[in-house]
């Protein structure tokens, strides 16, 4: 037993009730998806019982995911697999572009904005300021969205999979070249106005403090062996947190981010973590991840292919 991944599982297993839907959604994401995007749903209550969710809650959960038209079930006899929807995978995929892929490219000096130039009801521009937050905009006044680097057709085609294509036509996207003088406002300034990082900064530092002690110890002792469902547990935890902290940050460049930024100390734990959980991980899906006939389906993707190796930098 490795003291400090147990600590962490015990510490989330006091926390009380547990975030069903949203672990839930975390074990698509990470562990299904590559998977082939379907799991019998009695696998998926076997993956999920050591962090203290029961049969009743998970079910309940998975239900709810269906509902809303993220996952569909496919009856096998007497079972079910439950498979990602066609609106889910895109879901997924995006989301998985924001948490494993590499470094955001050098900036271009140029912001991308989303104007609102139609009505919009109350409720449609609360939908619209939900969706786009996740997809890192900024909001300034209301009706203008901003963005440093992201595809604006590719931000459009999210808002289609968010069920919001029927508010496109009220909508404009503009990239904005840079015509300032020397009496405008900067880029620093936009940011002060659209985000608010110091909340961030905060989460971000905590989220270091929960993890780098685990990778410190891994980092120590070379011949520990982690156990494998252990490894999982973790492994859904860490990407769980660090996507919860990811539907927050706009991913802003270096350029416009204050110094010692902590998200790239969050980036960097959590790269090497999940690399050194991966196998063992892996090892305990192959042992308990079946489908509704019995199968067991194999992975498809590689630790390299998801957090690259130019990510694994020292950490203090």
């Amino acid at each position: 037993m490795i003291q400090s991944i147990h600590s962490r599982l015990e510490s989330f297993r006091q926390q009380g009730r547990a975030p069903a839907g949203s672990l839930i959604v975390t074990v698509f994401g990470d562990s299904v998806l590559p998977r082939g995007g379907r799991i019998w749903l009695g696998s998926l209550i076997r993956l999920l019982k050591p962090l203290e969710l029961n049969e009743r809650l998970v079910r309940t959960s998975v239900f709810r995911l269906a509902k809303n038209q993220w996952l569909q079930a496919e009856a096998h006899g007497r079972r079910a697999d439950y498979v990602l929807t066609h609106s889910g995978r895109l879901r997924f995929e995006e989301a998985s572009r924001h948490i494993y892929a590499s470094r955001i490219p050098v900036w271009d000096h140029r912001w991308r904005l989303i104007l609102i130039v139609g009505e919009l009801s109350t409720r449609e521009r609360e939908r619209l300021r939900q969706a786009l937050a996740w997809q890192g905009f900024g909001i300034l006044n209301g009706d203008c969205f901003v963005h440093p680097s992201t595809d604006l057709v590719a931000a459009f085609d999210a808002l289609v999979a968010d069920g919001l294509s029927s508010l496109l036509g009220r909508l404009m996207p503009l990239v904005a070249a840079d015509s300032r003088s020397a009496l405008s406002a900067t880029d620093v300034d936009l940011v002060g106005r659209a985000w608010n990082l110091d909340k961030l900064a905060q989460a971000y530092s905590a989220f270091v403090a929960d993890y780098l002690p685990i990778l410190a110890e891994l980092r120590r002792d070379h011949s520990a062996r982690i156990d494998a469902e252990e490894a999982f547990l973790l492994r859904i935890l860490l990407i769980h947190d660090y996507r919860r902290l990811l539907l927050r940050d706009p991913e802003l460049p270096d350029v416009l981010l204050p110094p010692d930024w902590p998200g790239q100390t969050a980036r960097m734990v959590c790269c090497e973590l999940y690399r050194r959980l991966f196998e063992p991980s892996e090892a305990h899906l192959d042992k308990t991840m079946h489908l509704a006939d019995g199968t067991v389906p194999p992975r498809q993707i590689m630790a390299d292919e998801r957090f690259p190796a130019n990510d694994l930098l020292p950490v203090a």
